[in-house]
């Protein structure tokens, strides 16, 4: 089939689609005029969910922990954008509690920094990310409780919120910024012969 040879963007692109052949960059690529009428790409642009991760969505959108997560948002004034795997960005939060640098209610990941920026530390996203799980699996607004009881028993026993809260542990202390090992000094033991009478 002939190509048709036009100066219109629009017949180019339509005489590459008649010809079956891929559209060469420079009508991809956004430049001059072309790049104004194209629509930016969201940080969070990804490929499709998979089953669970629809799944985890669909139950934080029905428990109400993400209706939750996006009222805080909007409340604390943050910028919203869609995420990888079904989250919900909302950066630039600024309000002084919680002291983290990130932390999630349902699908919606809440941080101080850009969304750009939370995307380029992929370990601290996945730490987020499972927390989304957390809630699901504990039907949204359970996890608040229980998360916070986790926190009091890591602070005692360890010196710090995360190192022994089963729910740091399990999506990752390093990668969310906890010590492996707690900062509380025990007092140490003293032999049989040192006991005061």
């Amino acid at each position: 089939m002939p190509t048709v040879h036009s100066g219109s963007f629009n017949d180019q692109v339509r005489a590459h689609r008649l010809s079956r052949r891929p559209l060469p960059s420079s009508l991809i690529e956004g430049s001059g005029y072309h790049s104004l009428m194209t629509v930016p790409r969201r940080p969070g642009a990804q490929k499709r969910l998979t089953a669970a991760q629809r799944l985890r969505q669909a139950a934080n959108l029905a428990n109400g922990s993400t209706v939750l997560g996006v009222a805080v948002a909007l409340a604390a004034r943050t910028r919203i954008s869609s995420g990888p795997r079904g989250l919900i960005l909302a950066s630039g939060y600024r309000p002084r509690l919680p002291f983290a640098g990130a932390f999630t209610l349902g699908n919606v990941v809440l941080c101080r920094c850009t969304a750009a920026e939370l995307l380029s530390r992929p370990a601290l996203l996945g730490h987020e990310e499972k927390h989304c799980t957390q809630y699901a699996w504990c039907l949204g607004a359970p996890f608040l409780p229980l998360y916070f009881l986790a926190a009091g028993w890591s602070l005692v026993r360890s010196g710090n919120p995360g190192t022994r809260n089963i729910f740091e542990r399990h999506a990752g202390l390093e990668a969310g910024g906890y010590p492996a090992v707690g900062t509380r000094r025990r007092p140490p033991r003293r032999r049989p012969s040192e006991v005061e009478v």
